[in-house]
């Protein structure tokens, strides 16, 4: 088997088999394959494409290039969730305690910030004493304990996906979406969850911007796992604007804690509720409404808030926190955003406030930043909110003028104010499932 007539074989448009996917993802990771031969490849599939069956058997060999976690001393179905990332999106600290106080199991590894998007171990890392690296004994042990436990991605999941990444981020082929969904899915297989609810984000905020994209990166992944014998459902969920009031790390945790006693925003408790749903679904707790009705009630009852806050003792956290959130480090800057007219806000780049919120010190500029877990903003007027000009609608926290003033600046530009109320916009736009499409 030769890379040279494989390339020639994708570029033509043929369907590459099962066994030359493993032979050459086995090849690049030990290093006998060189960069310039993938980089071939993988603009040959950016311009032809993927069959279904391609991209399932491409995944699975990526998943299958190192370790693959196995779940079975975690009693009952274990259910992994992943959001393609966002601003303000902070629903695994929330869904993953409602889904384990209404029964579920869930064993989740997450990431780190990626650009303008935050991650939900940076979050968790703000939360004094917080151990998101702990051994593979005490991480199954806090599962069938508290009913779920967050950690970060340890050991060696899917290093082809690492080396295909990077070589995608420096050749333009970042966004082809069988290259996306088996990127995504590698590592959600290799994390060996029973069952998968994605939360595919669309909108100016995240990486898919169009529906269509939404739904078709959607539909492939879910193709992926159900493939691949694991559950799967997709949500398509709207990032035209931040998630919630809350964006940077002790501040997200502060307003997820909120949602959890049952006083936090509309959007993200609602937004939240479906995820949950849908993890409950998939794991046979009922129906989607049996599940809805559950999970508002773990919400009101309180066990879903105790839940988290058993999680965070247990991986050596302070829940002092999570019960007054004035106890976290405060900014020491704080910077007012005023309206510059009256109207309505018709329209927030929320790639751009993500942007601000790095500057701001919230996430990183480079690999090597050290993040500030105070830094961040709060908004105080969403998308459709009346406004007069002077009103503060948003406040930024830093730790230095310079900071606030170069992130407030790019908030100004995020924000448009028009004279017209604008339509309101769903939170979910789609479910998807295998060979189904709901559009609400």
């Amino acid at each position: 088997m030769r890379m040279y007539d494989l390339i020639t074989k994708k570029k033509h448009g043929g369907t590459l088999t099962a066994e030359e996917l493993r032979w050459m993802v086995e090849g690049y990771v030990a290093g006998e394959i060189p960069d310039y031969q993938m980089s071939a490849m993988l603009m040959a599939i950016w311009f032809s494409g993927m069959t279904a069956q391609e991209t399932t058997e491409l995944t699975i060999a990526m998943a299958d290039s190192g370790d693959r976690v196995d779940l079975s001393a975690i009693a009952g179905k274990k259910v992994d969730k992943h959001s393609t990332g966002g601003v303000g999106d902070k629903t695994t600290l929330i869904c993953a305690p409602i889904v384990a106080a209404c029964g579920g199991c869930v064993a989740k590894m997450s990431g780190r910030g990626l650009g303008h998007t935050g991650g939900t171990v940076d979050k968790l890392e703000a939360i004094p004493g917080y151990e998101t690296a702990i051994s593979r004994e005490k991480f199954f042990s806090i599962v069938n304990e508290c009913g779920v436990s967050v950690i970060g991605q340890s050991g060696n999941l899917a290093p082809a996906d690492k080396k295909l990444y990077a070589l995608r981020d420096v050749t333009a082929t970042v966004d082809a979406i069988p290259l996306i969904a088996s990127s995504i899915m590698s590592k959600k297989l290799a994390a060996g969850s029973d069952c998968i609810l994605l939360d595919v984000k669309t909108g100016s905020g995240a990486f898919m911007k169009t529906l269509d994209d939404a739904i078709a990166l959607a539909q492939t992944m879910v193709a992926i796992g159900e493939g691949a014998g694991r559950r799967t459902v997709a949500l398509i969920t709207d990032m035209d604007t931040p998630l919630g009031l809350g964006i940077g790390n002790s501040i997200e945790v502060a307003e997820s804690m909120d949602v959890l006693r049952g006083k936090g925003p509309h959007d993200l408790t609602e937004v939240s509720l479906r995820l949950a749903e849908n993890m409950l679904y998939l794991v046979g707790k009922g129906t989607i409404e049996e599940c809805r009705r559950m999970a508002e009630q773990s919400i009101a009852d309180g066990s879903a808030f105790e839940t988290f806050c058993m999680m965070v003792r247990r991986q050596g956290g302070d829940d002092a926190v999570l019960r007054d959130a004035s106890k976290f480090p405060q900014a020491a800057v704080q910077v007012e955003i005023r309206a510059n007219a009256d109207g309505y806000i018709t329209a927030m780049d929320a790639e751009k406030i993500g942007e601000a919120s790095v500057v701001l010190g919230a996430g990183r500029e480079t690999k090597d930043s050290p993040i500030d877990f105070a830094a961040g903003l709060i908004l105080h007027k969403k998308y459709g909110d009346a406004v007069k000009a002077d009103d503060v609608i948003a406040t930024l926290y830093t730790d230095s003028t310079q900071r606030g003033d170069s992130a407030a600046q790019l908030y100004h530009e995020a924000i448009t104010i028009g004279t017209e109320e604008p339509p309101v916009r769903p939170l979910v736009y789609a479910r998807v499932e295998k060979d189904k499409v709901v559009r609400y």
